[in-house]
């Protein structure tokens, strides 16, 4: 932990200075040269810090940048996306979430509850993986997770053959569907949110009962689906 904290300290001393000078920093961090040295390599090998054009001196690296987009992106999508959601949440009756691709999994970054009393799980932070779930679907069909070697089963319903997920129809459609595959009596629809380049960055979905959200409703809430996600890919700068 102690040098984490160092390393947390270099990126917050060259935030603040721009670029210095390894002495600097380990009179600074109260530090042998030696150490300094040592937390600016595993750094500067992550792309986080690099050697500026005065020899000698480091500063910030592009890594940071990266991090920085990233957490960005999530950020302004919650935001762009909220008002979104709490109209398809009133007008599907339905919770629905936004989900971003992670470490393979959809992971859930926000959610509106649905007027119903029962509304099920609160999925915000929460990993589903992506062969089982409806946005994990759309990911996959758009080219933002890869698919998994494994296909685990969860429930007797999970589909876990690479051709039955039918990647092909989803992208022709615009929408997935999850009928029981995550849980046993819990259906779901997503459709694929754009960034500003076109790239498929998220997918926006309704959760519900199975008994409310039956296999018949499935495509008018998907096209409501496709229609919301349209607009926060507009929102988040796509326009085509």
């Amino acid at each position: 932990m102690q040098s984490v904290d160092r390393a947390i300290a270099i990126l917050e001393i060259l935030a603040r200075e721009g670029s210095t000078r390894v002495t600097d920093l380990a009179t600074e961090l109260d530090v042998h040269k030696s150490t300094a040295f040592r937390l600016l390599a595993a750094l500067e090998q992550g792309g986080l810090v690099e050697q500026s054009s005065d020899r000698g001196r480091y500063q910030l690296g592009f890594g940071v940048v990266r991090l920085a987009g990233a957490a960005t992106a999530q950020l302004d999508l919650s935001r762009e996306g909220r008002d979104v959601c709490l109209r398809l949440a009133e007008e599907i009756g339905e919770t629905v979430n936004i989900a971003v691709p992670q470490d393979g999994d959809a992971v859930n970054l926000t959610q509106i509850r649905g007027p119903a009393a029962i509304s099920g799980h609160n999925w915000v932070g929460k990993s589903t993986p992506a062969h089982a779930s409806s946005s994990g679907k759309v990911l996959l069909a758009f080219g933002a997770l890869r698919m998994p070697d494994e296909l685990d089963h969860y429930t007797p319903r999970t589909i876990t053959s690479k051709e039955e997920l039918e990647l092909d129809a989803i992208r022709e459609r615009g929408w997935a569907a999850a009928v029981e595959e995550l849980e046993v009596g819990l259906n779901a629809v997503a459709a694929p949110i754009r960034g500003n380049d076109g790239s498929v960055v998220a997918a926006v979905s309704v959760s519900a009962p199975s008994y409310r959200l039956t296999p018949a409703r499935l495509p008018e809430v998907g096209e409501l689906l496709v229609e919301g996600a349209r607009e926060i890919s507009q929102r988040m700068g796509y326009y085509r």
